[in-house]
């Protein structure tokens, strides 16, 4: 037999045995791929076969199927001979919409391993997909790293029909759109680039396909695998694309005019272009009353300055500026560091370090005793610390805030950025005091201002200004005065002037 990319070019053949060759030849003898012979139309001179792969497909489909074409055509009276295109077959003895014709075997193989199935019917030089996908998932429920307090509790699965779906239950639209395309030569992965089109920028869907058709990768086993491939900016510490497991998030998003990109087998949805203010929000910003949205996003803002400058902070004045800290404040510094042997720069460091590994350590251990090994783990180790005199009181509380601080980010991903960019901002500080601290500050600032994703600048609607993206960015204005849509959407107009309620009028209501 040829090679099996050259199988895979061939067109189905009129003889049964041949193309049941040329299957086997491609498959091999795996244990899964099930195959099974029938007569067609109860006549003895027609065999047929069908495979599917055993675990993904449903059988129960399968049978009816076959029902179909053995005993309900004999049934209707149908001869064997009546039929030489598998249209014909498909219109009158399959009456289901989701069944349809192909030539191409490697079109025919690709259904096979996708869990559909194909059936072969001799003397016809064409196969019928049936879809038959039946693979059991997981149920729904609320993503673990994306807990809200109010709001709804669904999240996205494996399955990404199911993830369509949900997004498909928010905006009832017919303008939504969801595009296939298939990326690995392997695992040939599922992609739907989900858009609203009287929405989307201009082209935004065609700058994504083209970079998703530009992946030359044999598997794709995650949405981080795509993430990595179509970003901007590479080499930087930022996020330039969005990743969500809530169908709201992603809903929301396409009704600002951005792109949804779904993954097969992956919960995680990515979401393009991406603004750095949006890993500050969250989705009960916009469920509770606009004070409560606005004072508790701006208690995140105050969480990121302090997660990525507190320990820099503290290192920098205690170094180098001890005329900043208060007389009484520095004496009390001093005392706990009188025992310490490390400068504090490597105390710091030391201690940043430990932080990380007790969290990925209770991140990676079995649930019912990470939670417990993180807590105590830190308690016990701190306090043994400084009993031993190898760190100070103040900065284990430096650190204990900062590691705090870090957890009030809504976005996982955003803040292992900022974790990453606390070290350099640490050592600048720590080697070159407020000089240090300064301009470093300001390379990670121009880096940030410097980059871009899909085209929008990374730090907008604050650079470039835009003043009616002000409503939406550091505060949250009352819905009825979010009337606008991001300034990259094509429609700006989101709702009808004159929404803020009013109390209705007592003399107007007696009229």
């Amino acid at each position: 037999m040829p090679p099996v990319q050259e199988l895979l070019q061939e067109r189905f053949q009129k003889n049964l045995q041949d193309n049941a060759d040329i299957i086997t030849a491609i498959l091999g003898p795996s244990v899964d791929i099930q195959k099974r012979e029938f007569i067609f139309c109860g006549n003895m001179d027609t065999p047929g076969q069908c495979y599917y792969m055993d675990g993904l497909a449903d059988s129960t489909v399968v049978e009816n199927v076959l029902k179909a074409l053995v005993i309900s055509a004999i049934e209707l009276g149908a001869e064997a001979e009546e039929f030489t295109t598998a249209d014909e077959i498909r219109t009158a003895l399959l009456i289901n919409a989701s069944i349809k014709g192909c030539s191409q075997v490697e079109e025919g193989i690709s259904a096979i391993l996708s869990g559909d199935t194909l059936i072969l019917i001799h003397e016809i030089d064409q196969a019928l997909i049936v879809s038959s996908r039946g693979w059991k998932d997981r149920s729904v429920e609320e993503p673990s790293s994306e807990n809200n307090v109010r709001g709804p509790r669904d999240g996205f699965t494996e399955s990404i029909r199911t993830n369509t779906a949900h997004v498909r239950r928010r905006i009832r639209d017919p303008l939504l759109r969801f595009d296939a395309v298939t990326v690995g030569t392997r695992t040939k992965t599922d992609i739907n680039i989900a858009y609203i089109q009287d929405l989307v920028k201009d082209g935004l869907v065609e700058e994504v396909k083209h970079r998703l058709a530009k992946i030359q990768v044999d598997a794709i086993l995650e949405s981080g695998y795509i993430e990595e491939l179509i970003e901007d900016a590479p080499l930087s510490p930022f996020n330039t694309v969005q990743s969500t497991e809530r169908p709201d998030k992603v809903a929301s998003a396409l009704l600002e005019g951005r792109v949804a990109i779904f993954t097969d087998n992956t919960p995680v949805v990515l979401i393009v272009p991406t603004l750095f203010w949006q890993f500050i929000q969250a989705p009960d910003d916009y469920y509770n009353r606009y004070w409560v949205g606005t004072f508790f996003r701006v208690v995140r803002y105050f969480a990121l300055l302090i997660s990525l400058m507190l320990p820099s902070i503290y290192v920098m004045l205690v170094s180098f500026h001890h005329e900043m800290i208060p007389t009484s404040l520095a004496l009390t510094i001093a005392s706990g560091r009188e025992v310490v042997p490390f400068p504090v720069l490597l105390e710091a460091i030391l201690m940043e370090l430990a932080f990380e590994l007790m969290r990925e350590a209770g991140l990676r251990m079995p649930k019912p005793i990470g939670q417990a090994v993180s807590i105590v783990g830190s308690l016990i180790i701190g306090q043994a610390a400084v009993q031993a005199g190898l760190v100070s009181p103040f900065m284990v509380i430096v650190i204990a805030i900062t590691g705090i601080s870090s957890f009030a980010i809504p976005s996982y991903s955003s803040s292992l950025a900022l974790r990453i960019c606390r070290f350099p901002l640490l050592i600048a500080s720590g080697t070159m005091g407020l000089l240090g601290f300064a301009t470093m500050f300001f390379i990670l600032l121009l880096h940030a201002l410097s980059i871009r994703s899909f085209g929008e600048s990374y730090l907008a609607p604050a650079s470039p200004f835009y003043q009616s993206d002000q409503r939406d960015t550091i505060l949250r204005v009352p819905m009825w005065m979010m009337d606008q849509r991001p300034e990259f959407a094509k429609d700006q107009e989101r709702m009808g002037s004159r929404q803020m309620p009013r109390t209705p009028d007592p003399k107007e209501g007696s009229s």
